[in-house]
């Protein structure tokens, strides 16, 4: 069977959990014999961890031999906007970017160089909708050079490239929603986005949601059948031993860490205000925000305001190895987050046996037993099961141990074998 898969960024050129899920589901389809995967993305930087995929970046589609014609590349607009809400990952300097811009009037976004190609950033700045317009042209191209049995399209940015392809091969579509524009924006939904996820969602021949949570607002919010969406849980690649563990159960002070994008969805708000409770009550615990995003300086602004600037810290955007170094220090992993489709940093966490706090409004929450759930919006109870692990040593190590123990049985193998279910499926029925 072979697959021609859509994603808008792929490790280690990655901001967010969108890339990790692409690498761990063309790794794991990869494996299976008899599927090869061609992965499109908008621009390759040549690092990619291809893992026996044929990964190909449209900024490297000669304009002049594909015949692609200039006029097709302008975003079919006069002028929209972006807001920061809808961006899914986003790195610090672009967000400083949003920030300054909201409005864009259409342009070609060509840069003349010495060969004819489209200069995609592959980033998720002020320009987003005319990148996916223009992905989505090239997409058209590229499609018709490939052999390929079924598309696959991760999330709304691709969907326009899925259906592209679908139209010039007449292939069924798989579109595979990581997230909605109601999990980023918290209700208020940005109409042009939306618009893309409810005509990829249409042109699908099957849908796979990250869980039941995303599955539901599908169904509700996009009216789509229910027969028509699958939900196919994700996992968590095995963490790396070669770092070694420090002692924490011997360090006076202990650190509670939240992980992701300081934004609205992933509720930062709220572990600021857990971490103002707990230290009314405990001296010897460090906060510490690791990521970045649109409510950056706000959250700063809170943690000042509440007085405890000295014992919160912003660590910035972490990644790679940096990520697994945070969470091996930390005591505590936290994930408050206000609609999370998946999440898949707390498996991260667990691996690396740190005991874990997550909201029960994360797709996460529907597959794991050995982590404390409360909702978002209840920081008592976050609060006092922060403060129970701290002084429970015995609670501490079951939640450590049996939460490790729980996730080594999470992993990629799983979603990849459901993945290729429905392929067979969408060939059986399209």
């Amino acid at each position: 069977m072979k697959v021609l898969m859509f994603g808008w960024e792929f490790p280690p050129n990655i901001s967010g959990g969108l890339g990790t899920a692409c690498y761990g589901i063309t790794k794991s389809l990869a494996a299976i014999p008899g599927t090869d995967i061609t992965f499109i993305i908008p621009k390759a930087y040549g690092n990619e961890s291809k893992n026996n995929i044929q990964l190909i970046g449209a900024n490297q589609v000669d304009l002049i031999r594909s015949k692609i014609r200039r006029e097709r590349l302008q975003f079919p607009a006069t002028c929209y906007s972006i807001e920061s809400q809808i961006v899914p990952y986003v790195d610090p300097r672009t967000y400083e970017t949003l920030n300054e811009y909201k409005v864009e009037k259409t342009g070609t976004t060509i840069k003349q160089t010495h060969t004819p190609t489209i200069q995609f950033t592959g980033k998720y700045g002020p320009n987003l909708m005319s990148e996916i317009h223009n992905f989505s042209v090239v997409s058209e191209y590229l499609a018709s050079q490939q052999d390929f049995d079924v598309i696959h399209a991760h999330d709304w940015l691709t969907f326009p490239a899925g259906i592209a392809a679908k139209q010039i091969s007449h292939k069924p579509l798989v579109v595979h929603v990581h997230a909605t524009d109601f999990d980023r924006s918290g209700g208020q939904v940005n109409p042009d986005v939306y618009r893309v996820e409810k005509e990829g969602m249409n042109h699908a021949d099957a849908i796979i949601t990250v869980s039941n949570h995303t599955r539901r607002i599908v169904i509700e919010k996009y009216h789509i059948p229910p027969m028509k969406v699958i939900t196919v849980h994700n996992a968590v690649e095995p963490v790396s031993d070669s770092m070694p563990d420090p002692a924490k159960l011997l360090r006076k002070e202990k650190i509670v860490t939240f992980l992701g994008r300081i934004t609205m969805q992933k509720g930062p708000e709220y572990f600021v205000r857990i971490a103002t409770q707990v230290l009314s009550r405990m001296k010897n615990v460090r906060f510490v925000m690791a990521g970045s995003g649109d409510l950056y300086t706000k959250m700063i602004s809170l943690v000042a305001k509440a007085g405890i600037s000295n014992r919160f810290h912003f660590t910035g955007f972490l990644k790679g190895p940096d990520v697994l170094r945070m969470l091996k220090l930390s005591d505590i992993y936290v994930m408050p987050s206000v609609s999370e489709p998946f999440g898949i940093s707390p498996l991260e966490a667990m691996q690396c046996g740190v005991p874990t706090i997550i909201s029960k409004q994360s797709g996460v929450s529907e597959i794991i037993r050995y982590a404390i759930k409360a909702d978002f919006w209840d920081v008592n109870a976050m609060a006092d099961a922060i403060c129970d692990i701290l002084n429970c040593k015995p609670l501490y190590r079951t939640l450590a141990k049996k939460g490790k123990k729980e996730v080594e049985r999470i992993r990629w193998d799983k979603p990849a074998r459901k993945i290729r279910e429905v392929y067979q499926q969408v060939l059986i029925t399209a």
